[in-house]
């Protein structure tokens, strides 16, 4: 593969720095990828060394989410590697900070929601399209939009699919703080290491006990959200909102009201 998907860093701190490295599609997950990202925080959290993670995307986004082309599978009866990766960040017991700038679409918005500090960039465009698409959240969003800003405001956003910029993502309380673009990483850096100076037994404490109340809401999100799919993906409404985007119009949902 020419082309290195996940960059790895590894400080003499204790800083591990994944890079989702595909800027020409947007950081899009593709499986490869999915996989990649799957097995880095899975040896990030047997790996001694690793103290605290840090995730951003290559170039000028973070992640416009799961990539559509590759989606429909390559014929095999194997599940996406979606789900393990999805598995695998709800596990994660070690810090996470997510630092976005740019594009920040659906899974590439919701991975955000499972990090435990998150800094944007002023270009941060996010987006929850589900709804959009004729679809239903995943990656447990359903449960930690709720979480982190209030069953009110994750209802607004998830209901409407608005844009939301760097200043609405720190006044709801998406993010963290809001830094220059070209300071976003560094800042990200900055305070993981101030983390990683502790003891990694205690990061790793700490965080399950702040998370472990939350694991039957996540658990129970991920099985509905999962039915919700199977349910709706190529239904009519989210065959309308693909052929809609392809053919660069507006989708017309309305015809399915009658």
């Amino acid at each position: 593969m020419s082309e290195e998907l996940l960059i790895k860093d590894l400080s003499d701190d204790g800083v591990l720095h994944l890079t989702l490295n595909r800027p020409s599609k947007k950081n899009a997950f593709n499986r490869p990828l999915w996989s990649l990202f799957t097995q880095a925080l899975r040896d990030a959290q047997e790996d001694p060394r690793v103290a605290c993670v840090v995730l951003s995307g290559a170039g000028k986004d973070f992640s416009s989410g799961m990539d559509l082309n590759d989606f429909s599978g390559d014929g095999s009866a194997e599940e996406h590697p979606f789900y393990e990766a999805q598995q695998a960040t709800l596990d994660f017991d070690k810090p996470l900070i997510g630092a976005a700038k740019g594009i920040a679409i659906g899974g590439g918005a919701t991975l955000l929601f499972h990090c435990d500090v998150v800094y944007v960039g002023e270009s941060l465009r996010m987006r929850l399209p589900f709804v959009s698409l004729g679809l239903v959240p995943e990656f447990a969003a359903s449960y930690m939009l709720q979480s982190i800003i209030g069953s009110r405001r994750a209802a607004e956003l998830l209901y409407t699919a608005e844009w939301i910029n760097a200043d609405r993502a720190v006044e709801t309380g998406i993010a963290t703080q809001q830094f220059a673009d070209d300071q976003l990483v560094d800042k990200a850096l900055e305070k993981a290491n101030e983390i990683a100076q502790w003891p990694v037994v205690s990061l790793q404490a700490t965080k399950r006990c702040v998370k472990e109340t939350q694991r039957a809401g996540l658990d129970a999100a991920m099985k509905v959200e999962r039915e919700g799919m199977d349910k709706l993906a190529g239904g009519p409404e989210n065959i309308e909102a693909v052929m809609a985007f392809i053919e660069k119009r507006d989708p017309n949902f309305k015809q399915f009201r009658k």
